[in-house]
């Protein structure tokens, strides 16, 4: 995966943004730029994030501390990547992703083992994560949310409760208009970066 090793990650990312036009940038990434201080403000996850242009760097608007490198690399990424396509609200599996199979164990190890072993036994914290991060319950499943995780970018989690015979199951869906705005991998680790804030913010 491109995100094993951060650092290469980070420099490739901020090197394809710095090509960009910002006008574009914004545009396609439904973001606002300010020229006159040359930087982007992205919502992620229900906080603000400051992008400088063309150097890359990324500040949280509220302040405190360092951004997360993963973060960085997503933010930096959805600027240069996002495409004027809107979201279709037809909801695909991740398999459905371009070259999705090669990244499913990833995928799974890091975004539905995590789902069900945090709200699986929990749904109700589920919702009231996801409500929380400006979310939605939906109609899948036995229990369902819809995160907006960057403007283009809902993510789907689903889960069917256990009984006496089967385990609580789960799994993360995306929009049919996913692949325009990330490159597969990318959907690899977001989902558990979301994971994380909604644990974070309810798991106490």
């Amino acid at each position: 995966m491109a995100w094993m090793n951060l650092e290469p990650a980070h420099r490739q990312a901020k090197e394809e943004f710095a090509l960009r036009e910002p006008g574009s940038m914004a545009f396609n990434a439904a973001v606002t730029y300010r020229p006159e201080t040359a930087e982007f403000i992205v919502p992620f996850l229900g906080s603000y994030y400051l992008v400088k242009y063309p150097g890359g760097e990324v500040i949280d608007a509220a302040g405190g501390s360092e951004v997360p490198k993963e973060v960085q690399i997503t933010l930096l990424h959805y600027l240069a990547k996002a495409s004027p396509a809107q979201v279709e609200g037809r909801l695909i599996s991740f398999q459905e992703l371009p070259g999705g199979f090669i990244y499913v164990g990833p995928f799974n190890n890091r975004a539905v083992r995590p789902l069900v072993g945090i709200f699986g036994g929990k749904p109700e914290l589920l919702v009231r994560a996801a409500e929380m991060l400006g979310g939605r319950r939906v109609e899948i499943g036995d229990v369902a949310v819809s995160v907006p995780v960057l403007p283009k970018i809902p993510i789907t989690f689903v889960l069917w409760l256990g009984d006496e015979e089967f385990p609580p199951s789960g799994n993360v869906l995306f929009d049919a208009s996913a692949s325009r705005h990330l490159p597969t991998e990318d959907y690899a680790l977001l989902p558990s970066l979301v994971l994380g804030k909604m644990r974070r913010l309810v798991c106490h």
